[in-house]
C-alpha cells in the first residue's frame, strides 16, 4: 500500500515537472501580454492628447506677413483719395486727387486702365468717401456742391483655362454727378451708403450745413429700368469745423467728427427728420483724432489718434432706454499718429498705419496683435485689405506702395475670447459668450469656452447631487444590512440598469421627463420634501411594533417593506401637486417663478440631473458596494465583540476601510457625468447660459462637440476650437482622475492598519 502511494505521488511529481515549462510559458505571456495592454493604454492617451495639442496648436499662431511686391502706384505722387483690392489680388484700384481713377496688376503696379473721371471745368475734388467694401461704391464731394458717384467692379474669365480679372467703372446712380446742395456750396466732408433699395449721401458744405440726401430706387417690372426719388433734410448739427462723416451701412447711424475730437451721434433711420442723439469727445483735449473708419458691419468706430492709440466705440443700449455710444477697448501699437486703417472684410481685424511707415494687424474682439513690423520708408498713406484676408496694399504718402501677403488664419482666437469676459458689439456690457455661427457675414465670433466649460459642471454637479447619496447609502445598505438572498437579486438589478442606452435616457428625459416636470413642478419638490420623512416616519413606527411582529420578518429583509411607502409617497406627491400649485402659485407655477425673476426652461438641469443621475447611480453602487462587501468581516465582527453597536462598527470601521473603493466610486461616476454626451444633448435645450439655477438648461463641452462638428468647416477657427473644447474635456478628466488616484491611495495607506 505504501509502495502504491509512493508511486503515486512520484508521478504526480513527474507530472507536475513535465508541465512547468508550458506553466512558465504561460505565466510569462500573461505578463508580457497585461503589460504591453497597459503600456498600449498609456500610448493611446498620449497619441490622443498629441492629435488634439497638434490640432489646436494653430490658433495660438501669430499672422505671417511677407513682401510680395513693390512699386511706384499709376499717378505718381498724387495724393491717395482711395485704394482698394479686388477679391483675387489680381486688379487694384486707385483714385487720385487730381479726378483719376487707375486699374493696375497688383503683383506689379502696371497700369492697366486709366479713367478721368467726368469732372465739370474748374471743379476741383474737396471731399471723398467710401461706401461698405462689398458695394465697391466711392463718392467724390465737388467744389460745386455736385457729389460724383462711382463703382468699381470685375469680371472674371477663364481663356485657356487661366482665371483672368477684367475691371470696369460703373456709375451706381446711373448719372455720374448728382446734386448735393442746390446753392453750388463746396462738400467739405462726405459719406456715402448704398443697397438695392436706396443709396443716402451726406455731406457738409462750406457754409456748414449738414445736408442729407436720399435716392430711393424704382426697378421698372417690365424693362426693368431703375428711376430715383430724390428726397433731401438738413441734419440739426451743433459741432463746427467737422472734418469726417460715416454713415454705417444699414444707413441708419450719422456720425460727425470736429477738428477738436468731438463727436455727434445721429439717428437717421427717419430720413426726412434726422434726430440727435448724443455728442461725445473720443480723445483728450490734448491729442486729436487722426483716422476715423467702421469696423466690419458699421457697428464699431475704429478711432486712431495722435498719441498712436486706436480705440474703439459703439452705441451700447442704456439702462433708461436709448443709445449711447461706449469706449469699449483700445490698441497701443505706434509712437505716432495713426494715419491710415484699413479694414478685413468679414472679420472684425483691421491693419493700421503710422508715419514712421509701420504697419500693425489686430483683432479687435479677441484684442490680440497679430503682426507689427515697417513696410514703409515714410509715412503711410491708405491701407486696402484683400476681401479674403489674404493680403493686404499699403499706399504711402510718396505714391510707392507695397503689396504683403498674408497668413492669419485664425485671429479670433485669444486667451481671453476662450475664457474672459468679453464686450461683443451691440451688448450691453462684456459677457460669457458661445455663439459660433450666423447668417450674417458681418457677424462677430463668439467663441468662449467658459460658458460650456460652466455646463458640464453644472450638469455634473446636478448629477452628482442626486446619484451619491441614492447610490452610496443603497451600497451601504445592500452590503452591510441587507438579506443575503434580498441582495442577490437587487445587486444585479441596479447594475443592470448601467447597460441602459444613454441616448434612450436623453429620450426620455427629452420627451417625457421634462414636460412631466413641468406640469407637476410642485409635485416633483413635494417627493423630494416627502420621501425623507415618510422614510423616517416608517421606520419610527417600525421601531414601535411589539418585538414579536418584528422579529417574524428575518433580519435583512426590512427595506422591502419601504416600497409601498415609496410608491404612496409618489402617488401622493403628484396628486398633490396641482392644489398646491393653485394654492401657492396661483395656479401657475413656471408663469409665477417667471414673475419672480426666476427664469424656466423645461429641458433644465432638474430634468438632467434626474436622468443624468439615474446613469450614474450603478456606476457608483456597484463599487461602492463591493467596497464595503469586501472588507473582512474579522474587524466588523472584532468590533461588534469589543460592544460597538453596528452602526458605529459601520462608522468607524467599515466605512473608513472601504472609503478609497468608495471614494474611487465616487470619481468614476463623476468622470461619467462630465462626459456624457446623449442625455444632455437631448435633455439640456442646449442653451450656453451662466447661471446655476436648476430651472435653467445648460450647454456642456461633449454635447457642444457633438452638435457642432458635423457643420464645421475642417481646419476652421471653429473646427478647431471644439478640438480645442475636446482637449480640455480631455485633460479635465486626466487632472481629476488623477487627484482621485493619489487621494485614494493615500486613503488605502492611511486605513490599510485597521
Amino acid at each position: 500500500m505504501k509502495t502504491a502511494t509512493s508511486r503515486a505521488s512520484f508521478d504526480i511529481a513527474a507530472s507536475g515537472r513535465r508541465l512547468w515549462p508550458w506553466r512558465r510559458a504561460k505565466d510569462v505571456l500573461a505578463r508580457h501580454l497585461v503589460a504591453w495592454g497597459g503600456v498600449s493604454v498609456i500610448v493611446a492617451l498620449v497619441l490622443i492628447f498629441a492629435y488634439l495639442l497638434y490640432v489646436t496648436l494653430p490658433l495660438f499662431r501669430p499672422a505671417q506677413v511677407r513682401p510680395a511686391g513693390d512699386y511706384a502706384l499709376p499717378g505718381g505722387a498724387a495724393g491717395t483719395l482711395f485704394l482698394a483690392v479686388e477679391e483675387q489680388q489680381q486688379v487694384g484700384v486707385r483714385i487720385t486727387d487730381d479726378g483719376v481713377l487707375y486699374f493696375f496688376r497688383v503683383a506689379d503696379g502696371t497700369p492697366m486702365e486709366r479713367h478721368p473721371l467726368p469732372l465739370p471745368e474748374g471743379v476741383q475734388i474737396t471731399a471723398a468717401a467710401e461706401a461698405a467694401p462689398a458695394t465697391g461704391v466711392v463718392a467724390l464731394g465737388l467744389s460745386n456742391g455736385e457729389v460724383l458717384v462711382v463703382r468699381h467692379a470685375y469680371d472674371e474669365t477663364f481663356p485657356e483655362d487661366r482665371l483672368t480679372v477684367v475691371p470696369r467703372l460703373e456709375y451706381p446712380l446711373g448719372e455720374p454727378r448728382v446734386v448735393l446742395d442746390e446753392t453750388g456750396q463746396a462738400i467739405t466732408a462726405l459719406t456715402v451708403q448704398d443697397n438695392p433699395e436706396e443709396a443716402t449721401l451726406v455731406g457738409l458744405t462750406a457754409a456748414g450745413r449738414l445736408e442729407l440726401v436720399t435716392f430711393t430706387k424704382e426697378v421698372s417690372f417690365l424693362t426693368e429700368e431703375v428711376t430715383l426719388e430724390r428726397s433731401a433734410a438738413n441734419v440739426p448739427t451743433r459741432l463746427t469745423g467737422i472734418q469726417r462723416l460715416l454713415l454705417n451701412k444699414q444707413q441708419q447711424s450719422l456720425y460727425a467728427l470736429a477738428a477738436d475730437g468731438r463727436l455727434e451721434y445721429f439717428d437717421v433711420t427717419d430720413k426726412q427728420a434726422p434726430r440727435r442723439v448724443q455728442e461725445v469727445r473720443l480723445v483728450p483735449r490734448d491729442a486729436a483724432v487722426t483716422s476715423l473708419r467702421f469696423l466690419t458691419g458699421g457697428i464699431s468706430l475704429l478711432v486712431g489718434d495722435s498719441r498712436g492709440t486706436i480705440s474703439q466705440w459703439f452705441p451700447v443700449r442704456q439702462p433708461g432706454g436709448g443709445e449711447a455710444l461706449t469706449f469699449v477697448r483700445s490698441f497701443h501699437e505706434h509712437r505716432g499718429p495713426v494715419l491710415a486703417i484699413g479694414t478685413e472684410p468679414g472679420r472684425k481685424g483691421f491693419a493700421s498705419g503710422d508715419g514712421d511707415g509701420r504697419v500693425a494687424l489686430c483683432h479687435s474682439t479677441a484684442e490680440r496683435t497679430l503682426w507689427r513690423g515697417r513696410v514703409l520708408d515714410g509715412p503711410v498713406a491708405a491701407i486696402a485689405m484683400a476681401p479674403r484676408n489674404d493680403g493686404m496694399l499699403v499706399a504711402g504718402v510718396d505714391g510707392r506702395a507695397r503689396h504683403l501677403q498674408v497668413h492669419n488664419e485664425h485671429p479670433e482666437v485669444s486667451w481671453k475670447a476662450l475664457w474672459g469676459k468679453v464686450w461683443y458689439e451691440s451688448y450691453e456690457e462684456p459677457a460669457w459668450v458661445w455663439q459660433s455661427s450666423s447668417a450674417s457675414q458681418d457677424f462677430e465670433p463668439k467663441l468662449s469656452l467658459t460658458p460650456i466649460s460652466f455646463g458640464t459642471l453644472k450638469a455634473a454637479f446636478y448629477a452628482m447631487l442626486i446619484a451619491m447619496p441614492l447610490a452610496i447609502f443603497g451600497a451601504i445598505y445592500t452590503a452591510y444590512f441587507m438579506h443575503p438572498d434580498m441582495r442577490r437579486a437587487v445587486k444585479p438589478t441596479i447594475e443592470l440598469m448601467e447597460a441602459l442606452p444613454t441616448v434612450i435616457l436623453g429620450f426620455l428625459a427629452g420627451l417625457w421627463l421634462a414636460p412631466m416636470a413641468e406640469a407637476y413642478l410642485p409635485g416633483v419638490f413635494l417627493l423630494l420634501l416627502l420621501m425623507p420623512v415618510a422614510v423616517v416616519a416608517a421606520s419610527y413606527l417600525w421601531a414601535r411594533l411589539p418585538l414579536g411582529l418584528r422579529t417574524a420578518l428575518p433580519e435583512g429583509w426590512a427595506a422591502a417593506l419601504l416600497l409601498p411607502v415609496v410608491g404612496g409617497v409618489i402617488w401622493l406627491s403628484f396628486a398633490l401637486s396641482h392644489p398646491v400649485e393653485q394654492w401657492l402659485f396661483a395656479g401657475d407655477t413656471r408663469l409665477w417663478l417667471t414673475g419672480h425673476g426666476i427664469g424656466f426652461d423645461q429641458r433644465n438641469a432638474l430634468v438632467v440631473g434626474l436622468a443624468m443621475g439615474f446613469a450614474v447611480i450603478p456606476t457608483i453602487f456597484s463599487i461602492s458596494e463591493d467596497a464595503i462587501f469586501s472588507v473582512p468581516r474579522h474587524l466588523s465582527h472584532g468590533s461588534l465583540a469589543l460592544g460597538a453597536t453596528p452602526w458605529q462598527t459601520l462608522v468607524r470601521v467599515v466605512l473608513l476601510t472601504a472609503s478609497p473603493g468608495i471614494f474611487s466610486a465616487v470619481m468614476i461616476g463623476f468622470g461619467r457625468a462630465v462626459g456624457e454626451t446623449m442625455i444632455v444633448l437631448m435633455a439640456t435645450g442646449n442653451t450656453p447660459v451662466m447661471d446655476w439655477s436648476i430651472f435653467e438648461g445648460m450647454r456642456t463641452l461633449s454635447a457642444n462637440i457633438a452638435v457642432e462638428m458635423p457643420e464645421s468647416e475642417v481646419a476652421s477657427t471653429h473646427y478647431r476650437v471644439l478640438f480645442l473644447a475636446g482637449l480640455v474635456l480631455f485633460l479635465f478628466t486626466f487632472v481629476v482622475n488623477t487627484v482621485a488616484e493619489v487621494v485614494r491611495q493615500r486613503l488605502r495607506g492611511r486605513y490599510s492598519s485597521l
